[in-house]
């Protein structure tokens, strides 16, 4: 639906995009993340045809966003970070000129109105001015802009920021349903945001793109090591003659539990190793019972953060991922 290749945006001797290549396939809720200034909006104000680029191409159905952009902008309906609202009018009047402006026809007008009034649940402030609405309800009318003329694209700049925790709850549920029927492109630099909505993730960094893919795939991917939490009714001697025998454990602390008998220990695994069971038994052999047992294996927040503060490794992160996702596959 979506092609990208080879590109970059330059502001004089500051590069804002560069060199960014990827694919958005029909019918997924792809999630554009990155820290501030990673090169999101900048990213998205190409791709909607409103910013001209230094190099590269944009494709969306097979039309250049460049040199066919009326056609390529009929498929897209887009959210700017700050939805373009006339606040002296209502709702259903701004909706009304948006859908005369897009070229909505006459014939039909009405009942897209109704339609995008309905998915984005305006419909009991449609007749109050914009002004006096609440950020959540500004929100979902720019998003009822987005979707007039029927796209079948919709981009969402940071959709959910400055909204309270409901209005984030809500607008996260309308774009999980928009998701049902279009290809949605939101950006955000909230993780749980991203991990919640969205099937795949692009992870910009410095305006380059570190990592494409879906978010278990990454959480498998960057998976290097894993950690496990023990708190066990035995002496420190009595876990190491436990321990000493599990293999693909990389490094053990222990620690002094609340009492004499009980030790605290934290171990760390490599990759592809699950020692739970063994530990158990282990444990088991000696008569020496578990009290805790906890894991915790590489999250979206530990990706996100390799790939955005190690930048000279990116290239080899790319090729890293490329790799191991094929071994997956």
């Amino acid at each position: 639906m979506i092609e990208v290749k080879g590109l970059t945006k330059q502001y004089g001797s500051h590069t804002a995009v560069s060199d960014l290549t990827f694919t958005v396939d029909n019918g997924q809720i792809y999630g554009l993340l990155g820290p501030n200034g990673a090169g999101k909006t900048t990213t998205m104000n190409i791709i909607t045809g409103c910013l001209a680029a230094s190099s590269g191409q944009v494709r969306i159905d097979g039309h250049d966003i460049f040199e066919e952009p009326d056609a390529a902008k009929r498929l897209i309906g887009y959210l700017p970070e700050m939805p373009p609202l006339y606040q002296d009018m209502t709702p259903k009047e701004y909706l009304e000129f948006v859908a005369r402006a897009k070229g909505v026809k006459k014939a039909d007008l009405q009942e897209q109105l109704q339609q995008v009034i309905q998915v984005t649940q305006i419909i009991d402030v449609q007749n109050r001015l914009i002004k006096n609405l609440s950020k959540g309800y500004k929100q979902r009318v720019g998003i009822a802009q987005a979707l007039l003329g029927d796209p079948e694209i919709i981009i969402l700049d940071e959709p959910t920021v400055g909204l309270d925790p409901k209005q984030i709850i809500e607008i996260r549920a309308l774009i999980k349903t928009l998701g049902k029927t279009h290809t949605v492109i939101l950006s955000s630099h909230i993780l749980s945001e991203v991990r919640a909505i969205c099937d795949s993730i692009l992870i910009l960094s410095n305006g380059k793109l570190v990592a494409s893919d879906t978010p278990e795939n990454l959480e498998k991917l960057f998976a290097g090591s894993s950690t496990m939490e023990l708190t066990v009714k035995a002496n420190r001697e009595e876990a190491r003659q436990a321990l000493a025998a599990i293999t693909g454990i990389t490094q053990i602390d222990y620690a002094n539990g609340k009492s004499e008998d009980l030790t605290d220990i934290t171990l760390c695994y490599g990759k592809g190793t699950a020692p739970a069971e063994q530990i158990f038994f282990a444990f088991c052999r000696l008569k020496r019972p578990i009290l805790k047992m906890t894991e915790t294996h590489v999250s979206l927040e530990d990706i996100f953060i390799e790939l955005t503060s190690e930048k000279e490794n990116i290239p080899k992160l790319l090729e890293e991922t490329a790799t191991e996702k094929e071994e997956i596959e």
